[in-house]
């Protein structure tokens, strides 16, 4: 088969499948909208039929123009590189979960009366996590952590109680841990919220700052949060370096419906930077998955990759992967998109791209129903060779982790450094496999 003048050859025609959403999940983007991507991003909308009131429309971020839903569109742009997406899969969005609601009051209407008091005790901020949100600043989560030890308990007018504790734990080498606990119950048990506050220290320069909450409501949803922020130095150089992470989980009451989230990024001194997520959902008899990943060195060097992928209980399966690397003007691009039928068909068109530096870039692939290309072009190469968002970056909104007051170490006692082996390379640390949502 012929190559088209974009490099592509006849598109194979693809049943759709669709879905209807609930006001679970309305919409998915596969992509995090926070990262910035090799080309200038495009938009398009996603009309997605839901069980509620009225249609929603999600904007979608993909790196080539779309012009419907069920069709494999390729991009025909000398400026991008990337070959094609599939847009036929509707999958849930970035919203909050929660179960359907009467309109009237909020949830937060609803929800803070039974569990939290008006007057004395914690007022609850604990709401649902939303999805594809990344990794929140430290401003945004208002941690006031109580100085000295407190222990106090409340029932409200209704019902409900509330507790709220603060303390500090010591231990060796300068260890300390500041720590805030708070948290609600209605009178008949059905609706709960915790949230717990802390930072912590020692005479090596470890600081960490976190939170973690988690809830219930009446309809049976739960969900669970934590976030974290750390500043340390290496033993061996003194470099200093701040990691922040948070994982989000939520689980619906009412449907076979949840997801889990964990996202982590870090940064050292010399520029040099890591940033991935990992996701997992499922909406009844539709599951899917996604995995990224960014790596700067600080010298111009750069990796960064995707992998997303999803299924149905029917056994139809479909993904999209794409891998780049790049340094100096040189470097490469190369993807696959597949899908897989309940009859166990298999359909897959995979591409690669060679960047010289020179202005020319070889381009190739190839499909399964048997088109191939292999030209060579003349294109200018573009990418990212720093993170948008660097150390100087995550120093100026740490100012709360870095002003964690350390305990004052006595004349003539040092911090206990362990210098007995050669500290290992610094690698890709992937979270574990997803857990059950429970």
């Amino acid at each position: 088969m012929e190559a088209s003048s974009s490099g592509f050859g006849a598109v194979p025609s693809l049943k759709r499948f669709s879905i209807t959403t609930s006001p679970l999940f309305i919409g998915f983007d596969f992509r995090n909208n926070k990262r910035r991507r090799r080309v200038k991003d495009r938009f398009f909308q996603l009309h997605i039929s839901c069980s509620c009131s009225e249609p929603s429309s999600v904007s979608v971020r993909k790196p080539i123009s779309v012009e419907n839903d069920e069709q494999w569109l390729l991009s025909d742009s000398k400026k991008t590189s990337t070959r094609l997406v599939r847009s036929r899969a509707l999958w849930p969005d970035t919203s909050s979960f929660v179960s359907p609601r009467s309109h009237g009051a909020s949830k937060q209407e609803k929800f803070y009366p039974r569990c939290t008091p008006r007057n004395s005790g914690p007022q609850s901020r604990d709401t649902p996590p939303k999805r594809d949100t990344g990794i929140a600043n430290e401003k945004e989560w208002g941690i006031n952590l109580v100085n000295g030890n407190i222990n106090e308990t409340g029932t409200n007018e209704d019902g409900s109680t509330w507790y709220r504790e603060s303390g500090e734990d010591l231990g060796e080498n300068g260890y300390r841990c500041r720590w805030t606990r708070m948290g609600g119950r209605s009178c008949d048990g059905s609706s709960e919220w915790k949230e717990m506050w802390w930072e912590k220290s020692d005479w090596t320069g470890y600081k960490e700052l976190g939170v973690e909450k988690s809830g219930k409501n009446a309809e049976g949803d739960s969900w669970w949060e934590t976030w974290k922020e750390v500043l340390h130095q290496d033993e061996w150089s003194n470099l200093a370096s701040i990691e922040r992470s948070a994982e989000k989980q939520a689980k619906s009451g009412t449907e076979n419906a949840g997801w889990y989230e964990k996202w982590w990024e870090k940064y050292d001194a010399k520029g040099w930077t890591e940033k991935g997520a990992h996701k997992y959902g499922r909406l009844n008899e539709q599951s899917w998955w996604e995995k990224w990943g960014e790596h700067y060195d600080g010298r111009g060097s750069v990796l960064k990759w995707t992998d997303k992928w999803a299924e149905t209980e029917l056994g139809t399966k479909w993904g999209d992967k794409w891998e780049e690397k790049f340094y100096a003007g040189i470097g490469s691009r190369q993807g696959e998109t597949w899908h897989v039928a309940p009859a166990g068909d298999r359909w897959s068109r995979t591409w690669g791209e060679e960047h010289f530096g020179n202005g020319k870039v070889h381009k190739y692939g190839k499909s399964t129903t048997g088109e191939s290309w292999d030209i060579v072009v003349d294109e200018e190469t573009y990418y990212e060779s720093e993170p948008h968002y660097g150390w100087a970056d995550v120093v100026g909104d740490s100012s709360q982790l870095l002003s964690i007051e350390p305990r004052i170490r006595p004349p003539g006692v040092y911090p206990n450094l362990d210098f007995g082996s050669i500290p290992p390379p610094r690698g890709d640390d992937e979270p574990p496999d997803f857990p059950p949502l429970q």
